[in-house]
């Protein structure tokens, strides 16, 4: 009789939420050895005030006429990424209107009827990961993370695919073209700081990424409902993320949890800040000195979260992903082998997907 309820069940972690039940479906309930520090994210935000807190780095003396004050802030970030691996990124240069544009039509997007929703639906099995989807069954236990979410190509904007973008609302498209553009300074001015904190040339490590040409900037809406049991549930199970770099907006509801000093940390919210993840393909050039930082999202059982995940992909096989001559000349090894990023996603994920197409985890 259960496994027939559960079959029963709507597809869209978003129909399970306005169910009514009282109980997650078994499939999405994670193990015990997954529950240290999970609850409610409201509750675990406000518990762990105290505690430590992922840095927050001001940006804007990197473009300071006055050497000391560009010098202090490469070393904030390189701290910061040496430390932590993840940071709230102030003063970063994105028009703080065109945020909330972005975060309006996110949230109008998926206010949309699910009828109207899932004319963008994906077919992950086909290897169609754009569009709007729900994470499938693909891993060996079978569970599943607490949201649904729309992941699609954004930069370079000669290689994006409008026809698969959402036509409601009418701005969704102009929006997140010109966040788009926005971002994509931001992403050259951090790694020309994190270039300059390995004590390489300012543009080293965005030539090794591909370069404005083909480094990708890959968007994914993630939409968490509030869950009746979130001491059981992840709307974003523990992982490091595959790209080079990934920045994070939210709607202010807190969730993002990173593992630091043995410990699962509760990020609070920054007001006017963009989180940046330092992802696997940077933890690979720098040999480890910058830190592909483990973390996962919590739920909550009164308030929507809705954030904005960008990740930065070099190309699958135009270049060889390998520690740069640079970091390993001291006498230190090699702590990577070479590998193309479509290798290092095989190596990552091919156990975990089975084969099936995924859009990146965050």
């Amino acid at each position: 009789m259960d496994t027939m309820v559960v079959s029963a069940l709507p597809t869209r972690v978003e129909c399970l939420a306005k169910s009514g039940i009282n109980e997650i479906p078994a499939e999405y309930v994670r193990p015990e050895s997954e529950r240290l520090d999970l609850g409610d994210a409201l509750e675990k935000v406000n518990a762990a005030a105290q505690g430590p807190q992922i840095p927050v780095v001001d940006l804007r003396d990197f473009d300071s006429p006055d050497e000391a004050a560009r010098r202090a802030c490469a070393e904030a970030v390189k701290e910061a990424a040496t430390e932590w691996g993840v940071m709230h990124i102030v003063n970063h240069g994105i028009s703080l209107d065109l945020i909330e544009q972005l975060r309006k039509a996110g949230k109008e997007f998926f206010d949309l009827p699910m009828e109207q929703k899932e004319q963008y639906a994906n077919d992950q099995s086909a290897g169609k990961i754009q569009g709007y989807g729900s994470k499938l069954a693909n891993n060996a236990s079978g569970q599943l993370e607490w949201e649904d979410y729309f992941f699609h190509l954004i930069f370079p904007q000669e290689k994006i695919d409008i026809s698969i973008w959402p036509k409601q609302p009418s701005n969704y498209i102009e929006v997140t073209k010109e966040f788009g553009k926005q971002l994509r300074v931001v992403v050259t001015k951090m790694l020309e700081i994190l270039s300059v904190g390995m004590g390489l040339e300012k543009g080293k490590l965005e030539e090794e990424l591909g370069g404005m040409e083909d480094l990708l900037l890959q968007l994914k809406i993630n939409y968490y409902p509030i869950c009746p049991q979130p001491d059981l549930a992840l709307g974003v199970e523990a992982h490091t993320d595959i790209s080079a770099l990934s920045f994070i907006l939210h709607n202010m509801v807190p969730g993002l949890q990173v593992h630091y000093g043995g410990r699962w940390v509760t990020a609070k919210c920054v007001p006017e800040s963009i989180i940046m993840h330092v992802g696997d393909c940077l933890e690979i050039l720098s040999n480890g000195q910058y830190k592909s930082i483990l973390h996962r999202g919590l739920v909550n059982k009164e308030k929507v979260r809705i954030s904005w995940a960008v990740f930065c992909e070099p190309p699958k096989e135009k270049i060889l992903l390998r520690p740069l001559p640079e970091v390993v000349t001291d006498g230190t090894s090699p702590k990577f082998p070479p590998r193309t990023f479509e290798e290092h996603i095989q190596h990552k994920l091919f156990k975990k997907t089975q084969g099936i197409s995924t859009p990146p985890t965050n």
